[in-house]
């Protein structure tokens, strides 16, 4: 056995810790790395080490090994390490396994530092958006959407046909532009022109375009081809016109735009998803001019050269608006789309961003914020590094991990895009104020900011989700993870029930109810639908209308078989699942309970300042009994001797008379100690108060119990709060010092005596193999003579004693060799054994 003594085992709590009072200037560096009461004693492998001196070697071969811990590197370079080290230590880069307490503190590191990052990131959000959007976005639908163009109040929303579409082009779209009187039809002055709502500056001038479809684009059947000389098919890029038509087939009209088609490159376009296909970004444009009769002569130029014919499958009206009030700009698209069937479906797209994001104080606040963020990302860039060299691929088996992949990569990309907006941006703005004539294109950038917007909030909803991560220390906080992942099979069983149930009513929906019901159109319309059946949201009476029959049937069965039996089928599978788990919950521990630690670390705090108060008491005790020869002087082997007996370093007590002893003489005269007394006074009044604060806000109001302390001196007020104990059991304070000491050296002691009896149970246990081997070996011996036939007896003694001589050797050489096995006291290699032969060719011997 072997046993490592520290100072801290087993000592009184006033010597226990040598920096307790530390801050008050009674320790001078180095003390930390002294000695106390046999402090400097411990084995190091089979060496017994007093103060780092080498004193005694005693085999132990069995005894288990101290393994002393690699040496931290200290000073200034090595704080910086340790504390580089500490910013990427996380649950998965250090051991915490067995280290409950390093546990906790890593999880709490981690926790604070995240919702930092939590905070700054929701800080960039709510800066990048406001609930005035939402009213720039309402103001501007209001007008172009809602405004009538004829008596029957119909609006762009209702356009029907293609008159529909001309008539909000002529009637609506130009005022709506172009706001050039007062409500009082007072003319607007030059500088006022151009704005809506008299406050939304329009970008530019906006523009008109059409795409078409080729006369060849479909099949007419055999039998209708004499009828219908011409087919017209739904919009696709393979079957897009690009061919010049109308005027531009007059010569002199080649650059006219209007009727010449220009490709997605030349017009920097791109494509537009729509309500029936995606359309490419070329096609017949044309810039509608700056003012209201600029806009009506161009659109009735349109409008009597048959602009728009049967060829055409998708007219946009783009322009840009920019509100300096609010700093936001409002990227605007009015799309009507014709169908194959005839007719015209109307959409729109209005997106409300923040392009120019930094002009007030408040947007340079953003930007700071935004510059902390990207430190964030490469801070966890760094630490996710970390851990993926350290766990290899067992990394991403974990599901926070990838959560903390994925939450860096959008991040990354949103930065990059950030910086590329800023500078195209500029680039755009610079262009436009060169060529104000000219179409405003900020459907780019305000397609991508409005998905960077999107990317913004969804790396948000995961780094709330990744809240998870951290507070999963508490077995309540465990709750919903742990009853997704005990009833995951469950679910996915039923799940393959559920969709086969489901999938069949959306197919039996889509072919049912899909040329009637517009919530049945499409197969994806009909699943959702049936989503919303199951939330209560339906129509019965279409079903009922379109099918008088099949309609009340499919409802009911619907109904029945989702809603009452699977759905409650699924909630049963997690009622069932959640209710184990709280059962399990009730009957384990927590990992760790954060309360716990926060307690610990109070206790910690108090206990400290206990002994900083025991310390005090214990030096003015020093100075009112180390006096031993009554001069008024203290000396400093007197000083030495009586800190000594209160289980103090050498280097502790050197340091403490050398703080007092100013004219360094080696004692301390009646005013150093008369000093020293203030001091300790007024350091123990500090604590005092200092332990009374704490103990005020640990305790509830009722039931406290008041200290009094008045009409004591300083050591009965130290005895009284921190040795209560000690008194009520009898035991003077300085008794338990002693009693302390001599248990330190019994330990001591006792470590000592018991690794000698394991060497001692060692070499007897090696000595009884040796014992059982040679008996052994001499039965061999007497066996191998009694089987030896045809011998006389003189030649069987020889034989014998030829063998038992070679056989002693071998035993004197394998004992001085390794040591083992070696003869008990009293016994010599030469006398280890006597044979005596009692009759020749009995076979028999024995052995004395």
């Amino acid at each position: 056995m072997s046993r490592t003594h520290s100072g801290s085992s087993g000592r009184p709590a006033s010597a226990r810790s040598r920096n307790a009072w530390a801050d008050d200037g009674y320790d001078n560096q180095g003390a930390d790395d002294a000695p106390g009461a046999m402090e400097g004693e411990m084995y190091i492998g089979d060496t017994l080490h007093v103060d780092g001196r080498a004193v005694s070697n005693t085999k132990k071969s069995t005894a288990p090994v101290v393994k002393q811990p690699a040496p931290q590197q200290t000073g200034f370079f090595g704080c910086i390490g340790r504390g580089i080290r500490s910013m990427w230590a996380t649950r998965q880069t250090e051991d915490t396994a067995a280290d409950k307490e390093l546990h906790v503190r890593t999880t709490l590191r981690e926790l604070i530092v995240y919702l930092f990052f939590l905070a700054i990131l929701c800080v960039l959000t709510f800066g990048m958006t406001s609930s005035t959007m939402f009213y720039f976005t309402n103001v501007l639908q209001s007008l172009f959407l809602n405004t009538p163009f004829d008596a029957s109040q119909t609006n762009f929303q209702t356009i029907a046909n293609m008159d529909d579409v001309w008539a909000y082009l002529t009637v609506t779209l130009p005022p709506a532009l172009y706001w050039e009187t007062w409500y009082n039809n007072a003319s607007l002055d030059q500088s006022e022109l151009g704005y809506i709502f008299y406050e939304n500056k329009l970008l530019g001038v906006p523009r008109i375009r059409q795409l078409r479809v080729l006369n060849t684009s479909c099949t007419v059947p055999k039998d209708f081809e004499q009828e219908i000389k011409s087919c017209y098919d739904s919009y696709a890029e393979s079957v897009e016109d690009k061919n010049a038509f109308g005027l531009g087939l007059v010569k002199g009209n080649d650059n006219d735009t209007a009727w010449n088609y220009q490709t997605a490159k030349q017009l920097g376009g791109s494509k537009h998803w729509g309500m029936l296909s995606s359309y490419g970004g070329g096609g017949f444009v044309k810039n509608l001019g700056k003012s209201q009769a600029d806009v009506n002569a161009v659109i009735q130029s349109l409008f009597g050269n048959l602009w728009i014919d049967r060829g055409t499958r998708a007219i946009f009206v783009d322009f840009t608006v920019y509100n300096a009030n609010i700093n936001l700009f409002c990227q605007v698209r009015l799309v009507v789309e014709f169908p194959a069937t005839g007719g015209a479906i109307p959409s729109w797209t209005f997106r409300t961003v923040k392009l120019i994001r930094y002009v007030s104080v408040g947007d340079y606040f953003v930007m700071a914020c935004e510059c902390i963020f990207a430190l964030f990302i490469l801070y966890y860039m760094i630490e996710e590094s970390i851990e993926i060299k350290k766990m290899k691929m067992a990394y991403f088996k974990t599901i926070w991990n990838i959560l903390d992949v994925v939450i860096i990569f959008i991040s990354i990309v949103c930065i990059g895009f950030n910086v590329y907006r800023t500078m195209k941006v500029s680039d755009l703005l610079e262009s436009l104020l060169s060529n104000p004539d000219e179409f405003a294109d900020f459907e780019f950038l305000g397609f991508w900011q409005t998905q960077f917007n999107n990317a913004v909030a969804f790396t948000v909803f995961l780094a709330w989700i990744k809240v998870f991560k951290y507070i999963s220390f508490n077995k309540t906080m465990t709750q919903l993870s742990s009853t997704l992942a005990k009833c995951a099979k469950d679910v996915a069983g039923f799940a393959i029930m559920f969709f086969i149930v489901f999938l069949a009513y959306a197919q039996l929906g889509y072919l049912v109810f899909g040329t009637q019901i517009q919530d049945f159109s499409t197969f994806q319309g009909s699943i959702f639908t049936l989503f919303r059946i199951i939330l209560g949201d339906f129509d019965f009476h279409a079903l009922e209308s379109a099918q008088r029959v099949i309609g009340p049937i499919f409802f009911l069965t619907y109904v029945f078989f989702v809603f009452f039996v699977l759905l409650n089928m699924f909630l049963a599978i997690i009622n069932d699942t959640y209710s184990e788990v709280k059962a399990d919950i009730a009957n384990q521990q927590s990992e760790f309970e954060i309360g716990d630690y926060f307690k610990k670390g109070y206790s910690k705090l108090l206990e400290k300042l206990h002994i900083k108060r025991e310390k005090i008491t214990d030096i003015q005790n020093t100075i009112q009994f180390a006096d031993s020869n009554f001069d008024k002087q203290i000396d400093f082997d007197e000083w030495r001797n009586e800190l000594k007996k209160k289980g103090y370093a050498d280097v502790e007590i050197e340091n403490l008379f050398a703080k007092y002893d100013l004219d360094g003489d080696r004692v301390l005269d009646e005013e150093d100690q008369r000093r020293m007394q203030i001091d300790l006074a007024r350091q123990k009044e500090e604590i005092s108060k200092e332990f009374g604060d704490l103990e005020e806000k640990a305790r509830p109001t009722t039931g406290r119990k008041s200290r009094a302390s008045t009409g004591g001196d300083d050591e009965s007020d130290g005895e009284s709060g921190a040795r209560s104990g000690s008194r009520g059991s009898g035991v003077s304070y300085e008794e338990f010092n002693v009693l302390s000491r001599r248990v330190d050296r019994m330990e001591h002691s006792i470590g000592s005596i018991v690794s000698k009896i394991d060497a001692v149970l060692v070499k007897l246990e090696a000595m009884e193999k040796a014992k059982l081997k040679r008996r052994e070996t001499m039965s061999k011996i007497l066996d191998t003579i009694a089987e030896s036939d045809g011998l006389s007896d003189e030649s069987k003694r020889e034989q014998m004693e030829k063998l038992v001589r070679d056989e002693l050797e071998r035993w004197d050489t394998d004992g001085s060799g390794s040591g083992t096995g070696a003869s008990p006291p009293g016994s010599t290699g030469g006398s280890r054994a006597r044979f005596s032969f009692s009759r020749p060719g009995s076979g028999g011997a024995s052995t004395a």
